[in-house]
């Protein structure tokens, strides 16, 4: 991926909609150009798919927060499973270091977030935790 490649990727993160015109205008270069650059980076993998965040995705869980989960021995993919099938949780992750998992939880009120961690804690494997509320979000990108 070149330096033209990273402007795309930039100009679509700060608009995912702008059409090929605007983008060959702000990139100065051709649209067949734009055009062969997306399906490059999309044909590789570069580009995963393009998405939309709707303001009920913000404001239907305000309180958010990240969970770093401890586990004891090798169940992972169990508890994995297991958090996936929370409706708080909004995406697990695998990580090194310290600690093995990282929730996104996602809650109406500090009180049900605070529900949703006592049964995180609960669940069999899971040794210790560490969580961070998040404040605010700013997407990469955007300005």
């Amino acid at each position: 991926m070149d330096e033209i490649d990273q402007k795309l990727i930039a100009a679509l993160r700060r608009d995912g909609r702008a059409s090929l015109s605007d983008l060959s205008v702000s990139l100065g270069l051709s649209r067949a150009t734009v055009r062969a650059r997306m399906d490059r980076l999309t044909a590789a993998g570069e580009i995963q798919g393009f998405t939309v965040v709707t303001r009920g995705d913000v404001t239907a869980m305000p309180v958010r927060g990240l969970m770093m989960i401890g586990i004891e021995g090798r169940g992972a993919e169990r508890i994995r499973a297991r958090l996936s099938g929370m409706p708080e949780i909004l995406a697990v992750h695998s990580t090194n270091g310290r600690w093995d998992l990282i929730a996104e939880i996602g809650a109406r009120t500090l009180e049900e977030f605070d529900a949703v961690l006592g049964r995180i804690r609960k669940v069999e494997g899971v040794t210790s935790s560490e969580t961070s509320l998040m404040l605010t979000t700013q997407r990469a990108g955007r300005r």
